[in-house]
């Protein structure tokens, strides 16, 4: 399908009140359904019917539970709430890639990018509002962090997504990337419920190998997904290989050294399934020499991980420059004389700002304001 406009501009319906006197249906787990089924005089069985249009037919109403009575979506709907984020806002690449913005039922924002390539169609998501980690190349880290999103806040973006791949392109999602705004594994139990919605079979049914987590490094976090025997895989967002160029440009290195968080993925690669990715920004004069590429050479002979080179996406501060197409090709392929696998990946969804690095709602961030 062609796009005529790189930018469509959608606004929906303004932010509602919050229902202080409604529970949040989608917190309930199925036993729980099944007690406020008795409560309102139901059978329980109908706990089950809920729960299916919830996560497997990710109803966004009462209204579309079509099996259930009249009377008892009337009952529903006056105890409980489906708080189901709104799109407010598409952009369409050149390269058609979609950047969608997202409003919350309290009327925080975040955006999600769906990215189609010849063989695949990936949802890229969010995990917070905003982020706390401050990476210096990073739009979202110059954010502040408002709040962890709730497992169904995540899910939904899938869903949207999701629509987006079948409405435009006629191809379903493949894949999804937590490598939106947020650090998922500051957000680890809602992140891992998120998942257990996509992947089981009472929700989306997708492959766990289909997903990908990605992490600034936090040394602790990685060895409880390896203790909680993941199946879905990890990148990390590496960026530089010695401690003193990372300590520049990732705060976060401070506190999680390279040598804790090395130990810390060979752990991961031996209780965990999932397969393991490093992320590895280029910078111009600053991570892309060869001797750069020997320090990240070392770190693959200790923990084999396949590298994702990556172009860097200016946010507007002028910090750091994108480095130089043959620096990059000559990185790679002295990587790959050395036995480790490398992949350029070439910036998608730059003009519209989805680009990796770049989501950071600028376009909305005094739409609460507006609103």
């Amino acid at each position: 399908m062609a796009f005529n406009n790189l930018k469509l501009w959608l606004i929906f319906a303004p932010v509602m009140p919050i229902p202080l006197n409604k529970k949040d249906i989608r917190a309930l787990g199925l036993s729980e359904l099944k007690q406020a089924m008795e409560l309102m005089g139901e059978k329980s069985f109908r706990a089950a019917q809920v729960h299916e249009w919830l996560w497997k037919k990710s109803a966004r109403s009462f209204e579309e539970m079509s099996n259930l009575s009249k009377e008892l979506r009337q009952k529903l709907n006056e105890q409980f709430v489906i708080n189901a984020i709104q799109v407010i806002d598409k952009q369409v690449s050149s390269d058609r890639t979609i950047k969608s913005s997202f409003r919350l039922f309290d009327g925080h924002l975040i955006e999600g990018v769906l990215i189609p390539t010849e063989d695949r169609m990936t949802a890229c998501v969010s995990s917070q509002v905003g982020c706390s980690l401050t990476c210096k190349f990073c739009a979202t880290g110059k954010m502040d962090r408002v709040r962890n999103l709730n497992p169904d806040e995540i899910y939904d973006q899938v869903v949207l997504i999701r629509d987006w791949a079948i409405k435009h392109y006629g191809i379903p999602l493949t894949n999804i990337v937590f490598m939106g705004m947020g650090e998922p594994l500051l957000n680890y139990n809602n992140v891992l419920k998120s998942i257990e919605k996509i992947t089981g079979e009472d929700g989306l049914n997708m492959a766990s190998d289909r997903i990908t987590v990605s992490t600034a490094g936090i040394a602790k976090m990685i060895r409880k997904l390896a203790d909680d025997k993941v199946k879905f895989n990890l990148a990390l967002s590496l960026h530089a290989a010695n401690d003193v160029k990372r300590n520049l440009i990732m705060p976060i290195n401070e506190s999680n050294s390279l040598e804790s968080v090395v130990e810390a993925l060979q752990y991961f690669k031996q209780h965990a399934k999932g397969k393991l990715t490093f992320e590895y920004i280029a910078f111009k004069d600053f991570n892309e020499s060869i001797d750069d590429a020997r320090e990240l050479i070392a770190i693959c002979k200790k923990v084999p991980a396949k590298v994702n080179i990556i172009e860097y996406n200016p946010i507007g501060d002028g910090q750091f420059s994108k480095a130089d197409s043959n620096k990059i090709d000559q990185f790679q392929r002295y990587l790959e004389r050395n036995g480790v696998i490398a992949t350029v990946r070439r910036s998608r969804g730059k003009d519209i700002d989805a680009a990796c690095g770049q989501l950071a709602n600028k376009k909305h961030e005094h739409a609460l304001v507006a609103n």
